[in-house]
């Protein structure tokens, strides 16, 4: 069984940074899409970062150069290193994964299979 459980959320001011984890079990990260997506209240659900199997690795415009999604293949993890957050960063949080491929649709655009609870990220001006 595919499960994913994220952590690292929590509160922290304008400027200031998070990392948050996502562990795996049932797979193995390197063998699937995945990613990170954000729902944040009265927004629609958006990706936030993404990894193809390929390792071809894709951001949001809204947070290029201030996020950096990485993978630790040892502890079957993927992480999201937040830097710079902004008020407009507040939302869950939540890791994703597909399968083999995203087959050629941005990871960001994926309606992947399997999902996290999700952590809670809020950032104060």
């Amino acid at each position: 069984e595919v499960q994913l459980a994220e952590s690292g959320g929590g509160s922290v001011q304008a400027g200031g940074s998070l990392k948050l984890s996502c562990v795996g079990s049932g797979f193995t990260y390197s063998s699937y899409c995945v990613g990170w997506f954000r729902k944040a209240v009265d927004k629609e659900r958006e990706g936030v970062a993404g990894i193809e199997r390929d390792g071809t690795i894709t951001y949001a415009d809204s947070v290029r150069g201030r996020f950096r999604i990485s993978q630790d293949k040892d502890k079957n993890s993927l992480y999201l290193e937040m830097n710079n957050l902004k008020p407009e960063d507040t939302a869950m949080y939540y890791c994703a994964a597909e399968p083999l491929s995203c087959s050629g649709v941005s990871p960001l655009d994926y309606n992947m299979d399997y999902w996290g609870k999700g952590t809670l990220v809020t950032v104060t001006s």
